[in-house]
């Protein structure tokens, strides 16, 4: 029992904590749609994985259409970001969004690390995670964000 409340807890400091990365990285005003549990599986097209390990190992996902992650680019860095430099731009996205989660948790006495950003694109279906949570965020005139956190294991 104690286990599972402790899970919770870091769970919780996860998902605030990559809110509050959102909000300092993407200079957008955005507001939340909806946060679910997740099932078993879910699919996306575009996105991008960043790998989370430490006392809470799992994945850190933002997916949408490339559009929302190059009007986003856009937004951040005053110029249109397509093809190859969206992929990158993407990546770099959820690095900072990642590397300011993880610095943002050790505060509250959560020791994270990030991997490096793995690109998605196609038809995807992700399985695996112990437990998983999505979020969407509407960025007012660019589209929808789905950020996921996957847990594996905590």
């Amino acid at each position: 029992m104690t286990r599972t409340i402790e899970r919770n807890v870091l769970i919780k400091e996860l998902l605030n904590g990559t809110m509050a990365s959102l909000e300092k990285v993407v200079s957008l005003p955005y507001k939340i749609l909806n946060t679910e549990a997740l099932k078993q599986s879910f699919h996306l097209h575009f996105g991008v994985l960043i790998g989370i390990t430490g006392q809470m190992k799992g994945k850190l996902i933002l997916a949408g259409d490339k559009s929302v992650f190059a009007s986003i680019g856009e937004a951040m860095f005053g110029m249109k970001v397509e093809q190859e430099m969206l992929h990158s731009f993407s990546g770099e996205l959820g690095n900072m969004i990642a590397g300011n989660l993880s610095t943002d948790i050790i505060t509250k006495g959560v020791k994270t690390d990030i991997t490096a950003p793995t690109i998605m694109e196609g038809n995807t279906t992700l399985t695996g995670y112990r437990n998983g949570l999505q979020v969407t965020v509407s960025f007012s005139g660019v589209g929808e964000l789905h950020v996921y956190l996957l847990i594996d294991e905590g």
